[in-house]
């Protein structure tokens, strides 16, 4: 991991006048990695809502770390709706990225956004994925989706056409040219973005999710963004209950591919909002209306994390950890 710490002593400074405001830093923001209570208070209605009374110090938490995973395309869409046509459940993604240390927005940040559509299948890589339904797949997609309950959880390394692409971080190279449920937006300057985009499916292996980087100190130009250096690359998750009533609406019901829970991923670390659990609000018996998702992403600008080899990734030393991404 490569980190470009600046004047140890300023940050420190920043650090201590931070955490004299006390309840003001409180009220500004809620646990590290969690919802900023103000720019966010009518998403938080959910049952996983967090409250703001934890300490000052709470802020500081950086967001967890993930693999970038194989399916990841270099910004080549700027734009906040990635929908196009893909059928699903309306989502709207709402993000806040701060420094973790000094709870400061980050403004003009590239964030990156990908995920795979309501039957797990990635777009530029729709023959390697891994998920299926009971419609036509796509070209070259597997159609021996599996079956059962599975015998155990994987050992060794993947084959080569599964998620993570025998290693969970290994970059694949793209195999066909469409590009959806993929984006890029910059943070305004309170650190916001959205993103209008589906409820995602699953594929063999993983929970839902969804990717994310953040880029800072590059140049948006007209043909993009350009330079700087990703100071974070992790995932958001959804919680079992959404997840379960997701899959009782069209296109999901109609998967065919064994779903891994919450609980049971090897990426998510299990910490809640820091490891990326993302407030959810919707109606409790008809989400098929619409979801809307916000999280407050912790960072250090002043380090590098590109996913492919400081990534944090639970139970490691385990070679099933790395069996999709």
């Amino acid at each position: 991991m490569t980190e470009h710490q600046g004047p140890a002593h300023k940050r420190n400074m920043t650090r201590r006048r931070v955490v004299i405001a006390g309840g003001a830093a409180v009220a500004a923001v809620a646990v590290g990695g969690g919802i900023a209570v103000n720019a966010f208070a009518d998403e938080t209605t959910g049952a996983n809502a967090t409250g703001s009374t934890e300490s000052a110090e709470s802020c500081y938490k950086l967001t967890s770390e993930t693999t970038e995973g194989p399916y990841y395309i270099d910004a080549d869409k700027i734009r906040q709706d990635i929908t196009e046509d893909k059928d699903g459940i309306p989502l709207t993604l709402r993000l806040k990225v701060i420094d973790s240390e000094t709870c400061k927005p980050l403004k003009n940040a590239a964030v990156d956004i990908w995920h795979c559509d309501a039957l797990g299948i990635y777009s530029g890589y729709e023959s390697l994925s891994t998920g299926g339904g009971a419609g036509t797949p796509p070209s070259g997609a597997p159609t021996d989706a599996p079956s059962g309950d599975p015998s155990g959880m994987p050992t060794g390394e993947p084959p080569s056409g599964a998620p993570g692409g025998g290693t969970g971080g290994i970059h694949e190279e793209p195999t066909d040219d469409e590009r959806y449920l993929r984006g890029t937006w910059k943070t305004d300057n309170a650190g916001r973005v959205e993103f209008k985009t589906i409820f995602p499916g699953w594929y063999r292996g993983r929970c839902v999710h969804i990717h994310t980087k953040v880029h800072v100190d590059g140049e948006w130009t007209d043909a993009g963004y350009e330079g700087g250096h990703t100071c974070h690359t992790g995932q958001f998750y959804f919680e079992e209950e959404a997840v379960l009533a997701s899959a009782e609406v069209e296109p999901y019901s109609t998967s065919t591919t064994e779903r891994t829970t919450l609980t049971e991923d090897t990426i998510y670390d299990q910490s809640g909002t820091a490891g990326g659990l993302l407030k959810l609000k919707y109606r409790k018996n008809d989400i098929a209306k619409g979801v809307i998702a916000t999280i407050t992403v912790g960072v250090d600008p002043d380090a590098t994390h590109d996913g492919t080899d400081d990534a944090v990734q639970p139970g490691a030393s385990a070679p099933a950890s790395a069996s999709a991404s």
